[in-house]
């Protein structure tokens, strides 16, 4: 390392220079001397830090700051030998392909948005047509850029209808859609990898995304509220701008395993509280998911024309107080990543030093569009100042080294073979790698779910399980693969040809031996069970259109509403509305309100909506009800279903072990007979179920046919159940801790167990559904392959209080049902709550 690199004093004591007026909060407000001493102790000692220590240290100048920079550096230091690549800042060479500059939004500080208006006196289509798209990547591959990033302004469809035109003249419903089927051309017939960043996306969308793109991103920004919902405030007016939306997004990128690119924007207005806020909460959907690859600290520079050209820029030692707590607090395995170009050259030392280990895209042939008055910074030269201060310039793909040596489930194995051509054995960029497309299929030969966790094939090949991830940005150890089983009764070849013969006949143990099946032997069992299925139900794919809401937030105020019986209302006109024909109500009423209050929400929905079907109460909550109404349980399950209640949900079935099942729920769940004694009361008033099982936790396969068969039992005793619905675990959505418990079943468990589930219970429960919250579009469609019928319901959210719903933001539209039906090659059919034909 140099002796001596740029330091804080150089900078504001620079010839020339002065340095921009910091924000008004860091003029008139300083912590004590002793405050900062003790801030920086913490963070030398490695302390994890609070929000206060955070807070002061965004304080720093002077001695302070070297101090500050001197710690944020040595902390990402340790975090590249953690990564086996210590002396490494990265970057990506990419082109910009900026597919629309229309958008629905009106930020005062942007210049990349445009006006129709604007673009037409210019000249300028509302979008970038395909030749003009794939001339960009291709010109990029000429000259060894391997990204294509997709920069566009939000949904612009909904404000212009210049763009609604456009799309509809061109074929495509959306904007989002266009943007798929050009990363697809890109991939095909250019071999750059697309980085999306179309802004807010729904969890829906980002799962019909994935398959096309190794990684997406969209920024936070920030998490004030005030920036967004005041007048005069840059985010006014811009409804994707709202804190909460852009966070959904990041969390439901981690619940669908994308590598994802976010970070904060500084120097808009928000305060220094707002800025430790928002990297607090990046790291805390991090530590959920495990997916974010990088984050980014950028600046504010004004632009001319815009609402915010009068404003000042960032000062250098406010932005390097800033990434340097901002590394602190994300730790060291992050990758931190600041704009090159957004930065003066002589002044990029002082960012290394800061903490920073990535300086994101850069491109030799397109200027940044969303700041145009700041050229990038020609690649030689940037390695030239790395290298300076000590570090070497290496470049990376659109996704990070761990993502793509892990593969699947965060790579889809529809764009594994793509980034495979370009990666080192590390996973960086092979910069002797030829760009060239590729064919691009959405179930490529070779990639299917049966080996590996989550049936993840490697970027070397092989199998690598996925662990729970540690730190920001890299994995800890991995989870042990459980060991394949020996048949009990021969091999898996005869126990299937025995299945054949007689799905529901074969002993227990066998089942167990067919649930480790793998490879070719997977196959043979996900087709038989599929084989099954069409005998039994024939090719249809069934759907109900229905509507959530969570019960147990009945009376509570929350901070978008209090849901109240005339609330519950107004969601069921408008479900009816919608074309639903069901309501689906689970959650545990508060103590506090009137002993009725279960019948009252259902008659809520009845009095309005005769025509609903009311799907409501699970176990654990009839008893409730009935406890809290001091009437035996048959006796309130008459009222409850004379009331307008059709059905109940099955679930709490969790797995049918009252050890597993203690574990679990932390001791708060029925016990086994309590669950079997409550559903066969209800099956006994004539309130069909569903029958669920948890699975990919701490259960063994002895534990899952077990569950199977007793559900088969009581299906023989009642034939109270309409069908089966097998949920994989997901841990970041249990409400205790799990010790022990695997992160998750992989693809080839979920593969296994729908299987195994059709044979064990054909002849008992007929239709099987896949849980798609959970397993995702790619998951849906294998298990569509291997016994499953039914898709369950599309979960509509609605304008009417969409947080009523305990899986608000998780929605399928039926279009979206109808592809994933298309991708299977079946026919979609909507279906009543009991599988009556709606409409026939």
């Amino acid at each position: 390392m140099p002796a001596r690199l740029l330091s804080v004093t150089d900078v504001s004591a620079r010839d020339g220079a002065s340095a921009p007026r910091v924000a008004a909060e860091t003029d008139t407000f300083r912590p004590a001397p002793e405050r900062m001493r003790e801030a920086l102790e913490n963070a030398r000692a490695g302390i994890r830090l609070d929000h206060a220590d955070a807070q002061t240290l965004l304080y720093a100048r002077g001695d302070d700051l070297d101090v500050l920079l001197e710690t944020a550096g040595r902390l990402r230091d340790e975090g590249l030998e953690h990564a086996g690549r210590p002396g490494v800042i990265t970057y990506s060479r990419k082109v910009f392909i900026p597919l629309t500059h229309l958008c629905q939004d009106r930020c005062h500080y942007c210049i990349f948005v445009q006006t129709p208006g604007k673009l037409a006196k210019a000249g300028i289509s509302p979008f970038l047509s395909e030749d003009e798209v794939l001339e960009i990547a291709r010109q990029g591959a000429a000259m060894g850029c391997k990204e294509a990033l997709f920069t566009l302004g939000d949904r612009p469809e909904n404000r212009w209808a210049v763009a609604r035109e456009w799309l509809a003249e061109h074929g495509y419903a959306s904007t989002l859609e266009y943007m798929r089927a050009m990363a697809i051309r890109v991939l095909e017939e250019t071999g750059l990898l697309p980085h999306l960043n179309p802004g807010v996306m729904t969890w829906a969308e980002l799962q019909r995304l994935k398959p096309v793109a190794p990684s997406m991103g969209m920024m936070l920004e920030t998490t004030s509220v005030k920036l967004w919902s005041e007048k005069g405030q840059p985010h006014f007016a811009s409804p994707d701008k709202d804190p909460a939306v852009r966070l959904r997004v990041i969390d439901d990128a981690g619940r669908s395993q994308i590598p994802f690119t976010t970070g904060v924007l500084l120097g808009i207005g928000e305060t220094v509280s707002d800025r430790v806020d928002a990297m607090y909460a990046l790291r805390d959907v991090h530590e959920r998911w495990g997916h974010v690859q990088e984050v980014i600290v950028q600046n504010f520079r004004a632009k001319y024309a815009t609402a915010m050209m009068h404003r000042d820029d960032l000062a250098a030692d406010e932005y390097a107080a800033a990434v340097a707590v901002t590394r602190l607090v994300l730790g060291a395995d992050a990758r931190v990543q600041a704009p090159p170009n957004l930065t003066d050259h002589d002044e990029l030392a002082l960012l290394i030093r800061a903490g920073i280990d990535d300086w994101g895209g850069v491109s030799p042939l397109t200027p940044d569009h969303v700041n145009p008055e700041r050229p990038w910074p020609q690649i030689d030269e940037l390695a030239r100042l790395t290298g300076i201060a000590g570090y070497r310039l290496h470049e990376r793909l659109t996704a990070h080294p761990h993502f793509v040596r892990e593969g699947e489930p965060w790579i889809d194995p529809a764009v594994q073979p793509h980034l495979n051509a370009l990666a080192d054995d590390y996973g960086l960029a092979d910069e002797s790698a030829p760009v060239v497309g590729r064919p691009w299929s959405l179930e490529p030969s070779g990639g299917t779910a049966s080996g590996g966790t989550a049936g993840g094939g490697t970027a070397g090949g092989g199998t690598a399980p996925v662990g729970i991830r540690g730190g920001l940005g890299e994995p800890r150890a991995p989870m042990t693969r459980v060991a394949a089983q020996t048949a009990a009764g021969g091999s898996v070849d005869a126990l299937i040809g025995a299945a054949r013969r007689d799905p529901a006949g074969l002993d227990d143990a066998d089942y167990v031996a067919l649930l480790a099946s793998d490879g070719a032997e997977l196959e043979d069992l996900t087709a038989l069970a599929d084989d099954v299925r069409r005998d039994l139900v024939g090719e249809e794919i069934t759907h109900v259109v229905n509507r959530n809401i969570d019960s147990s937030l009945l009376g509570k105020t929350l901070p978008k509403g209090e849901l109240t019986f005339d609330l519950v209302t107004a969601i069921a006109d408008e479900a009816a509305e919608l074309g639903a024909t069901e309501v689906c109500v689970q959650g545990r009423i508060e103590d506090g309100l009137e002993a009725s209050a279960y019948f009252d929400l259902v008659r809520a929905i009845h009095a309005h909506q005769p025509q609903l079907h009311v799907h409501a109460y699970r176990p654990l909550e009839l008893l409730d009800g009935a406890r809290r109404m001091n009437m035996p349980l048959p006796e309130y399950l008459d009222a409850l279903r004379d009331a307008g209640v059709g059905t109940v949900p099955g679930t709490g079935a969790r797995i049918l072990d009252d050890r597993i099942r203690g574990i679990l729920s932390g001791g708060t769940e029925l016990s086994v007979s309590g669950w079997v004694a409550t559903v066969e009361a209800a099956h006994g008033a004539g309130l069909r179920s569903t029958a669920t099982m948890v699975y990919g936790h701490i259960e063994t396969p002895d534990d899952q046919v077990a569950h199977l068969r007793m559900l088969a039992e009581l299906q023989r005793r009642t034939g109270g159940f309409t069908e089966f619905i097998a949920m994989p675990f997901v841990p970041q959505d249990s409400p205790v801790t799990v010790e022990g418990a695997r992160p998750g079943p992989a693809i080839r468990e979920s593969l296994a167990v729908h299987a195994v589930s059709r044979l064990m219970l054909a002849g008992t429960i007929d239709h099987v559904q896949a849980a798609w919250t959970k397993l995702g579009f790619r998951g849906t469609r294998l298990v569509l392959a291997g016994g499953v019928d039914d898709l369950g319901g599309v979960l509509i959210d609605g304008e009417v209080a969409p947080w009523a719903g305990p899986e608000q933001g998780r929605v399928l539209t039926v279009a979206d049902m109808q592809r994933i039906a298309d991708e299977v090659g079946r026919p979609l059919v909507q279906r009543t709550t009991t599988y009556g034909r709606v409409g026939g």
